[in-house]
């Protein structure tokens, strides 16, 4: 019953609600995906090996809200990571705008070079919230991602991001806002279930930002900033970094 919690809750209102979706797609702005190469080495004044960073994932990978890919979330985790662990590293973004899970793996997946990392990142949720899809259904992509990952890359360490808090997005209008933020709590749930069954180098690392502070968002209200990216790879790079040690 618990995942079919926000199903139960918009059915009343979904003439309302799609009439509100359809509005606040029109009028919210469409931001590109970031400029420059997705990929770069941050850290080069530490000694050592650089580390390998793969990021995978929707906009938040693609540098939605952003400049360029420096100021995505793959390249400020990078940054993040090398100042904590004091280590050069070598990092590469492989996102799509708006795809769901399913979509990124015909999409994105293929686009990954068959090659070892240490870390990968994995950054889903947005889009397959908004699709409403059914949480059987993105437990089996998600899970389908997180194999197809390991048999490209094999990394080290796989850190599957939290699901944004969508109940909080400015952009959202209520009440669609309320609907989107449960079904994003929903997904959120399933995923961090889904990655307990696996081994300790895999976590499931909460988007824990208040993104309320229009400083973390975008323009649109709806993709985080480079404030926004900053401090979302400070989570992941606390996480990441402990685990490393």
């Amino acid at each position: 019953m618990r995942h079919y919690l926000p199903e139960l809750v918009a059915l009343p209102m979904l003439p309302f609600l799609i009439l509100q979706g359809k509005r606040t797609r029109r009028l919210t702005p469409r931001l590109p995906e970031a400029a420059g190469p997705a990929h770069g080495l941050t850290g080069a004044q530490f000694d050592g090996l650089p580390l390998r960073l793969l990021g995978v994932g929707e906009s938040p990978i693609a540098g939605v809200g952003v400049a360029t890919y420096d100021e995505a979330i793959t390249g400020q985790f990078a940054a993040a990571l090398s100042v904590r662990l004091r280590r050069p590293v070598a990092w590469r973004a492989c996102g799509k705008n708006g795809v769901t899970a399913a979509e990124a793996l015909e999409q994105v997946v293929p686009t990954i070079p068959v090659a070892r990392v240490d870390i990968a990142l994995i950054a889903f949720g947005v889009n397959d919230t908004t699709a409403f899809q059914p949480a059987t259904r993105w437990r089996r992509d998600l899970s389908a991602i997180l194999a197809a990952i390991e048999q490209r890359c094999s990394p080290t360490l796989t850190i599957v991001s939290g699901v944004p808090p969508m109940a909080h997005f400015p952009a959202l209008p209520q009440p669609l806002r309320h609907v989107m933020g449960l079904k994003a709590q929903t997904l959120d749930a399933v995923a961090r279930t889904l990655v307990a069954q696996y081994a300790p180098g895999t976590l499931h690392i909460p988007l824990a930002l208040d993104v309320r502070d229009r400083a973390l968002m975008a323009s649109d209200g709806y993709h985080a900033s480079a404030a926004g990216c900053a401090a979302w790879a400070n989570l992941l790079a606390q996480a990441a970094g402990s685990h490393l040690r």
